[in-house]
């Protein structure tokens, strides 16, 4: 069994640069083989044309197996605009592929390889196991004692979160479990009689959940129409909170009318004209703004007036970068549901305006499957104020997500409907209509499915939690909501096989299970959160940035089906912003606190698989050795002159030695490390001066997506003290 290192993208793959070549020097010594795969953006675009291996299938047939060691970093789930920015860098670079097809039907070889890397191509092939998120004791005890900012509410706020009542996925869902394998068939059955075959085969096995759900154009249009109009009349800030690079098909629509009724007058008077230079609202603003440079003069003087007028007869908007002007409607991943709105609750309920102050904001979740989280989390602070860090409890997740899980996204599932008429899931075998819905042009229906296996672990999984650590276990789960009510059935089927004596095992709604939380939370007990997929990512950045600042310094392990183990080393809804400043500063702040506490963890797992007892010893040292940096403060500083990422990654590297230098389990291993130990402090002045001293000034790194590996060595390792040691040891 080796380590298996990922590559990923934007600031963990530039962290890999200075931290890789400490823990392949450190774990060689102990007899562990540590390798890497790329599964970056950029490698798997190129991996679709046959221009590289392709490593994310190499790590899909591993992750089945038990001799699977994973440690993966957060990657880009790209957004058509991302995936467009990462096509034109490997173009530049010289590798042949083609253009993005806006038009499936030019190119729809191309156009399928394309597909196959958007929105969250990389997780599901990954996670063959269930998903066990915590905050490490250290890194809890920590946060209690060196508290993160937390900005005060109040109880005049008028922030709130707003969401559909009717015609979205949650209200149209409707589910059904099959007793038997089959393959089935999604079709549209146009009011003509005319049938055309959305998914031609969809294989599903005994036991397995199969939703179907449509988001109503009509009804999304007149809701957003309302509270735009809304937020104009109370004086907040307007905006929408998706998930656009997870969802990669529905979510980037349902941006597109909100940009739609944001600016009814220009679609309305403009619209084909904006259509024939390609200008596509589901890309967002910017895309628009950039497309009417193809336009004739009068004609993109005519639609800017139209845009500003728009802003002036609109309500405020929340910014991204109020300095650039670019707004929550701009770019659909740059407001990504899961970082954005624990964001807001931390610095009061607020976002930022366009003269960049905090204001009031109307949070806009059109589905209402899962608003309720943060409804409710709004509406608590706005009674109670801001959480303390120092006290509150935590709140560790169990979530579904083997095989997939697809309780949302479901790329391949999702259609936006050209014609009225019906969308059917039916027995390919007897034509049988298992699932129906009547949908509208424009409406957007998909189908989602949930296994049985995968279920059943889950279920195992949070029991086991709750008995280890002695804290209730809530299961999300809305018996009301179709979905639910069918996971619920095995759920409880399971449970009843189970030795649940002594625990507490409750069933929430999302509204109930969040009010519970939030309350245990805030009187300092510790809640386990059982979820499904959507709720597993929202909940482990929520609680975690409330917690300890960020959702980077959780644990997060995933027991594989089949016996290996997954690793992940926390979330990169931050890492843009780092990259930017270290293109600007040459100073990353970005944490590798995830990657620290997923290799410790890794390596015990190793150890255990294998017999290698100083493998588990290297892994505890790790851990001595994160729990020494947080206590001495050497984590990322946010200033330029201060050390950073790379700073911390010597720290590390220092306290490392010096914890298996005075261990006493092998004599050997302390002897081996006991004079890196010594170099290393007696070079430290010198290395953190050479780290520190090329802070300042911009560097380039030759792409964002598709970086020069060899410029970003140097960049990321600029002590010539340090990497001699590390290369002579």
């Amino acid at each position: 069994m080796k380590v298996i290192y990922t590559y990923t993208d934007e600031a963990p793959a530039l962290a890999t640069h200075s931290l890789l070549p400490v823990i392949e020097a450190f774990a060689g010594k102990a007899g562990v083989d540590v390798e890497t795969r790329d599964i970056s953006l950029a490698a798997r675009i190129l991996a679709q044309f046959g221009l590289a291996d392709d490593a994310l299938a190499e790590l899909g047939e591993l992750a089945t197996t038990p001799e699977a060691n994973i440690i993966k970093l957060p990657n880009v789930s790209a957004s058509i605009p991302q995936l467009k920015a990462a096509i034109a860098e490997l173009q530049k670079a010289g590798h042949a592929i083609p253009d993005y097809p806006e038009d499936a039907a030019a190119d729809p070889e191309a156009r399928a390889k394309y597909d196959a890397v958007k929105g969250s191509a990389v997780n599901p092939v990954l996670r063959e196991g269930n998903s066990d998120r915590r905050a490490p004791a250290s890194v809890k005890g920590f946060a209690k004692k060196h508290p993160h900012s937390m900005g005060a509410w109040s109880k005049d706020t008028k922030s709130h979160v707003t969401t559909m009542s009717d015609g979205d996925f949650r209200h149209s869902e409707t589910s059904v479990t099959l007793d038997a394998p089959a393959e089935l068939r999604i079709e549209h059955l146009a009011a003509d009689g005319t049938r055309t075959v959305l998914k031609k085969s969809l294989p599903v096995l005994a036991g397995e959940i199969v939703d179907g759900s449509v988001m109503r154009k009509a009804a999304l249009d007149a809701f957003l129409a309302e509270q735009i109009a809304d937020a104009k009349a109370q004086g907040v800030l307007f905006s929408v909170h998706l998930k656009a690079t997870m969802m990669k098909i529905s979510d980037p629509i349902i941006f597109g009318h909100a940009v739609r009724q944001f600016f009814p007058t220009v679609f309305a008077e403009y619209g084909a004209d904006l259509a024939s230079v390609g200008a596509d609202p589901n890309d967002g603003l910017a895309s628009v703004l950039t497309a009417l440079g193809k336009l004739p003069a009068d004609k993109r003087e005519a639609i800017e007036k139209a845009i500003t007028a728009g802003y002036e007869t609109g309500p405020s908007l929340a910014m991204v970068d109020s300095g650039k002007g670019i707004t929550n409607l701009h770019v659909p991943s740059d407001v990504i549901i899961d970082a954005s709105m624990p964001a807001a609750i931390r610095t009061s309920g607020q976002m930022w305006n366009a003269q960049d102050a905090l204001q009031d904001t109307k949070f806009v979740i059109p589905d209402s499957s899962y608003a309720a989280l943060y409804a409710e989390t709004v509406d608590f602070c706005r009674e109670n104020g801001a959480f303390d860090p120092t006290t509150m409890g935590t709140t560790p997740n169990v979530g579904l997500m083997a095989q997939k899980a697809e309780e949302y996204g479901s790329h391949d599932k999702t259609f936006e409907i050209s014609a009225a008429g019906k969308v059917q899931v039916v027995d390919a075998a007897d034509g049988r209509v298992l699932l129906s819905h009547d949908v509208e042009p424009g409406d957007i229906w998909r189908a989602c499915q949930t296994k049985d296996a995968p279920v059943r672990n889950w279920v195992e999984l949070a029991v086991s939690r709750a008995r280890a650590t002695g804290a209730p276990a809530v299961f999300w789960l809305d018996e009301t909501r179709a979905h639910d009510a069918e996971v619920l059935k095995k759920v409880r089927a399971q449970l009843a096989e189970l030795d649940t004596d002594g625990l507490t095992i409750e069933i929430m709604d999302v509204a109930a299970a969040t009010r519970y939380t939030l309350a245990r939370a805030k009187a300092g007990e510790d809640t386990i959160s059982v979820t499904g997929n959507v709720l597993r990512d929202y909940l482990t950045d929520l609680f975690p940035i409330m917690e300890l600042g960020t959702s980077a310094k959780m644990l997060s392990i995933v027991p594989l089906m089949n016996g290996g183990g997954l690793f992940e080393t926390g979330a990169g809804g931050s890492a843009p912003k780092h990259v930017q400043q270290l293109v600007r500063e040459n100073h990353l702040r970005w944490d590798s606190l995830g990657e620290f506490l997923a290799l410790a963890v890794s390596l015990e797992f190793l150890a255990d698989k294998t017999g290698n007892p100083q493998a588990k010893i290297l892994g505890r040292a790790l851990d001595d050795a994160t729990g020494t940096l947080l206590e001495t403060g050497k984590s990322p500083s946010r200033k330029v002159g201060e050390i950073d990422n790379r700073g911390s990654h010597f720290y590390l590297a220092l306290y490392w030695a010096r914890a298996l230098a005075a261990q006493t389990e092998d004599a050997e291993l302390a002897k081996t490390f006991a004079p890196l130990a010594e170099q290393l402090a007696a070079d430290e002045e010198k290395i953190v001066g050479e780290l520190v001293g090329v802070q300042g000034s911009p560097v380039e790194l030759g792409g964002y997506y598709f970086v020069d590996k060899a410029k970003t060595d140097e960049i990321m390792r600029p002590s010539a003290t340090l990497n001699a040691v590390i290369a002579e040891f």
